[in-house]
This record gives structure tokens, C-alpha cells and sequence, in this order.
């Protein structure tokens, strides 16, 4: 919460200038990250089993026409996510006020459930 108010502070929407890596350095990034995620082969080895059904044809067929839709859907999902961010992000660069609004109300949001957190560990 306090970098987020604090004087100087910067909001996350905020843009900034990154060391430009090239394509195959980001994907494998990507990949090791996704290779690497717990959740993923939780997913897989616990909920998908579930939709699987051996008489209705090929258990491995079935399971790569699971994956890809997942990864289809995840892949939507996060692209549209990361369009939002950079149009939020272009928003509110040409736009001050709203910038330091948003830190100012992304800290007191971000301080409330740190008075909640502290507040329920001492009862």
C-alpha cells in the first residue's frame, strides 16, 4: 500500500521503458514458466481424467482434444487480458490525475486488507 501512495510511487499501469529480448528468449521464458507451473499438471492429472471416457473412442485423443481446448481458452484469456492492461495503461498515461487516483485508491484498497489480515491473525 505505501508504494503505491507514497511520494514518488508509481502505479503498475504505469509504462516504462524494459531491456528489449528477443523473440526466442520470450518464449522460452514463457515455456519454462509453463513447463515449470504446478497448477497446470494439477489440472491435468486430477480434472481432466474426469471427461474422459474409453467408450466413447481413443483416451488419448480425448485428452489432447481437452488440452488444446484448455490451452485455447487460457491463451484467449491471457491475450485479452494483456490488451486491457496496455489500453488501461494508455489510458491513463495521457491522463495524470487518473494515475495518481488509481494509486491512491489501489493503496487503500491494498492497506484495508492489510488492517483485515492483521486484524484476523490476532483473534
Amino acid at each position: 500500500a505505501w508504494q503505491a501512495v507514497r511520494p514518488g510511487g508509481r502505479s503498475p499501469f504505469e509504462v516504462r521503458e524494459l531491456p528489449k529480448d528477443g523473440p526466442r528468449r520470450l518464449f522460452a521464458m514463457g515455456l519454462m514458466t509453463n513447463l515449470l507451473n504446478p497448477k497446470v499438471a494439477v489440472l491435468y492429472l486430477s480434472l481432466l481424467p474426469q471427461f474422459i471416457n474409453p467408450a466413447k473412442g481413443h483416451v488419448l485423443s480425448q485428452l489432447l482434444v481437452l488440452g488444446v481446448t484448455q490451452i485455447s481458452i487460457s491463451l484467449t484469456v491471457n491475450a485479452i487480458i494483456a490488451v486491457t492492461a496496455g489500453s488501461i495503461a494508455t489510458f491513463l498515461a495521457g491522463r495524470p490525475l487518473w494515475m495518481v487516483i488509481q494509486r491512491w485508491m489501489m493503496g487503500t484498497v491494498l492497506a484495508a486488507l492489510a488492517l483485515r489480515m492483521a486484524t484476523e491473525a490476532q483473534r
